[in-house]
């Protein structure tokens, strides 16, 4: 596939392969483009104070586990978060709550495994400034605001900053389309802290005059896809016929974990916010499904054999939590 090729041109090289010298012309348009889009926006500020999640490269770099690590670090620490979020894939644009039982199709996968962990508040919207009022409307009690993927979206002020790197750090460097960067490694200046999910890569760290802390991802217990209140453990999954399937950013790290478990098993990637069908999980026909929970929120109902679901949970040192609290501190909410 294009995509498969285009990907590999960005993270398995750290220079400019000369195969995409031809999207030249379209990198150009691509940063023109967004230095029009930030001198055309104008921040708008919230009465209490916003934590931004994101990330330079495309893909997810561990993003949405980060999130829900800081809110229950916050709420451990008296503060009540809520999260914002574009909502990515989903139908339609304005300002809606996201519940446990809403269709992804309706508010993004990602969002709604949010909020089915986070126990807090969680509202979509392509303008974040505005689903984050409508959730402060609703929920007046927030005295914090979590905005889950918005580091390139202007139109929210924002407090403090952190943007995200997985192991596959910033590829070759370049912006896109020539490269994986949304905005350019000088970013980082500004941000509050760069988080690193997995080995750090040397040109971001260089560039990262703030904080640079490591995020470890630990699985838990497996689930079953159609009932959580079932567990088992890898052992009870190893010597059966595994397949493994991931729409995520970096396929190859849910493939890994699976490995350090000890699992063998067949690979199936997907792209990122893949729309499953049932005719997508045929390959598992017979054999056993193993899935990530982002990817489980939409396979849910498709899979008609034994499917079951890995959970990770995020750990990061109390040293970030610190850093958050003291950059917000001040800006109580009013």
């Amino acid at each position: 596939m294009a995509a498969d090729w285009l990907q590999r041109q960005w993270f398995e090289r750290r220079r400019l392969s000369p195969a995409l010298w031809f999207l030249l012309p379209g990198h150009w348009l691509f940063v023109t483009g967004s230095i029009l889009k930030a001198r055309l926006t104008t921040p708008q500020r919230l009465p209490v104070p916003v934590v931004v999640v994101g990330n330079l490269t495309v893909g997810g770099a561990g993003k949405t586990p980060l999130t829900l690590a800081l809110v229950q670090a916050l709420r451990q620490r008296g503060r009540c978060p809520g999260i914002v979020s574009r909502g990515y894939g989903r139908q339609g644009q304005g300002a809606a709550a996201v519940t446990p039982t809403s269709a992804p199709a309706e508010v993004g996968d990602e969002p709604l495994l949010l909020a089915r962990r986070a126990g807090v508040p969680v509202w979509v919207g392509s303008d974040r400034a505005a689903a984050a009022r409508a959730l402060l409307a609703a929920h007046p009690e927030t005295d914090l605001v979590l905005c889950d993927d918005g580091l390139q979206h202007g139109r929210l002020a924002r407090d403090a900053e952190i943007a995200v790197f997985d192991g596959r750090g910033a590829g070759n460097g370049w912006r896109l389309p020539l490269g994986p960067l949304r905005e350019p490694l000088s970013r980082l200046r500004r941000v509050t802290a760069v988080v690193c999910n997995g080995p750090r890569d040397e040109r971001v760290v260089a560039r990262a005059p703030g904080g640079v802390f490591d995020m470890v991802l630990r699985p838990g217990a497996f689930y079953r896809l159609d009932d959580p209140t079932v567990t088992c453990a890898a052992t009870d999954l190893a010597g059966r016929p595994l397949h493994a399937l991931a729409g995520i950013g970096d396929p190859g790290r849910f493939f890994r974990t699976l490995e350090s478990l000890g699992l063998a098993f067949s690979r199936n990637p997907f792209p990122d916010h893949h729309a499953f069908t049932a005719a997508d999980l045929d390959f598992a026909r017979g054999g056993v499904l193993l899935m990530t929970e982002k990817d489980a929120v939409k396979c849910a109902g498709l899979a008609t054999g034994e499917a079951w679901v890995l959970p990770v949970t995020a750990e990061v040192p109390s040293a970030l939590i610190d850093l958050i609290l003291e950059k917000i501190r001040g800006r109580q909410a009013s």
